[in-house]
């Protein structure tokens, strides 16, 4: 984990060892021993901006948003630059958190960004910052989705969690403004971010349904007919790829449910898959399409199954589905 030092400033050489071993702990889960050594350094260097920043970061580790705004304010007021610093952008982050929007305002201003409408404003802050990957649940059975940037520390998720993830489509999560991995599509790469926890959760519940489709035509009618209505299907027997960890976290090409991945660590083949092969049935020249397809669907309760039957009877002849179920 790295440790922000401005060759301005030259801590002692205690400083220095008591802040590599806090983040040594820190890097092994042990939040509490860290803390102690970084206020210990606190107390070494009070007047060093990187004593209060190491201290935020901490605070925003925990999760402990209160004492991250409080460490934070401290490196801002320390800093000797301008523009640029990641205390700064941590502050924008926690104040995100805090729903202090002033706060969050003053600090994407001064790290370099320009907000619509000045500094003013006790709102939130809205930009048009287009849409990027986010890993959910980094630190457990962690999914990479695709969301909406609605600032430059909060993004709403487009695509349907799989249920693993515990998020639903249309929540908004706070996520951290290193990026971790990026996924390229039609040759443009984006990053993905980490998402730190929930920020505003969604109230429509994710349903799974095996559906039964002829034709890709036949599946995209269902999520065409879903979006229509205000809400979300998509086709997870396309878009669901497994990655090992290494792979999520490098740089990959986002599957488009057209083009069949092959991953580096599998010693399959085309013809002779092995256990991490994924071949995507979007219909790619030489690939049969899977009539059984698994999908997930974001919509009330009141609405899903009408709108399932709304589909099917279009075209019976080449439309049902089963296995109905709430899941997240």
């Amino acid at each position: 984990m790295r440790i922000f030092h401005r060759a301005r400033h030259r801590p002692s050489a205690t400083w220095r060892q008591t802040t590599d071993r806090a983040f040594t702990l820190i890097g092994d889960g042990r939040y509490e021993d860290a803390g102690a050594l970084l206020v210990m350094a606190a107390d070494l260097e009070p007047w060093l901006s990187d004593s209060w920043f190491n201290l935020a970061l901490l605070h925003k580790f925990r999760r402990d948003w209160e004492q991250a705004r409080s460490a934070g304010l401290r490196a801002v007021a320390l800093l000797d630059r301008e523009h640029g610093a990641p205390d700064w952008w941590n502050l924008g982050i926690t104040a995100t958190a805090l729903q202090d929007w002033p706060l969050a305002r003053r600090a994407w201003q001064a790290y370099g960004l320009k907000l619509p409408g000045g500094p003013g404003g006790d709102g939130p802050v809205s930009l048009d910052l287009g849409t990027t990957p986010v890993r959910l649940s980094p630190d457990g059975e962690s999914e990479v989705v695709w969301g909406r940037r609605l600032d430059p520390a909060r993004i709403e998720v487009l695509s349907i969690p799989l249920p693993s993830s515990g998020r639903r489509w249309g929540e908004v999560v706070l996520h951290d403004g290193a990026p971790h991995g990026e996924r390229v599509t039609d040759g443009v790469a984006y990053p993905v971010f980490d998402e730190i926890e929930l920020w505003a959760p969604s109230p429509v519940p994710t349903y799974v349904v095996l559906l039964q489709a002829a034709t890709a035509d036949d599946r995209d009618a269902l999520e065409r007919l879903v979006a229509e209505a205000g809400y979300a299907a998509e086709d997870w027997t396309s878009s669901v790829r497994l990655l090992c960890r290494a792979c999520s976290e490098s740089r990959m090409a986002s599957d488009d449910g057209v083009v069949a991945h092959h991953d580096p660590h599998d010693d399959g083949d085309a013809a002779h898959p092995g256990h991490l092969s994924h071949l995507s049935q979007g219909g790619a020249a030489g690939m049969s399409w899977l009539v059984e397809r698994e999908c997930g669907i974001a919509a009330p309760a009141a609405l899903v199954r009408t709108l399932l039957d709304r589909w099917a009877a279009a075209a019976p002849a080449s439309r049902a589905y089963r296995d109905l179920e709430e899941v997240c």
